[in-house]
């Protein structure tokens, strides 16, 4: 049986994993088009967005990491706009991305105002 971690049960966790996927499938066809360091880029602030969340959730300073989290949910959503205005996707599926970005931001950051200081 696999282990249960307690960030998993976080809702905030949840979601920015799910984003943190579709933005490694967007990595995965940036990399069909040889846009190697693009997608590179683009996977690490999604990694970096959930693992900050997880790793902020087992410390005192859950705050400062939710706060990281967010830093790289807007890394994503600037590299999001860019690529689009680059014609490099779609503006469809960056539109549901940035939307999901933002929505995200605003669970973290109402997330972090129940946290004690």
């Amino acid at each position: 049986m696999r282990p249960h971690f307690r960030f998993e049960d976080l809702e905030i966790w949840q979601l920015a994993r799910s984003l943190a996927v579709e933005l490694h499938k967007l990595a995965d066809e940036l990399d069909k088009r040889r846009f190697y360091r693009y997608a590179e880029q683009l996977r690490a602030a999604g990694l970096s967005l959930t693992n900050n969340i997880a790793e902020g959730s087992h410390a005192q300073e859950f705050k400062q990491f939710l706060n990281i989290a967010r830093r790289s949910l807007f890394e994503d959503a600037s590299m999001l706009m860019v690529f689009e205005s680059l014609g490099l996707c779609n503006s469809p599926d960056i539109d549901g991305l940035l939307t999901d970005c933002d929505m995200l931001s605003r669970k973290i950051t109402n997330f972090s105002r129940t946290l004690k200081s």
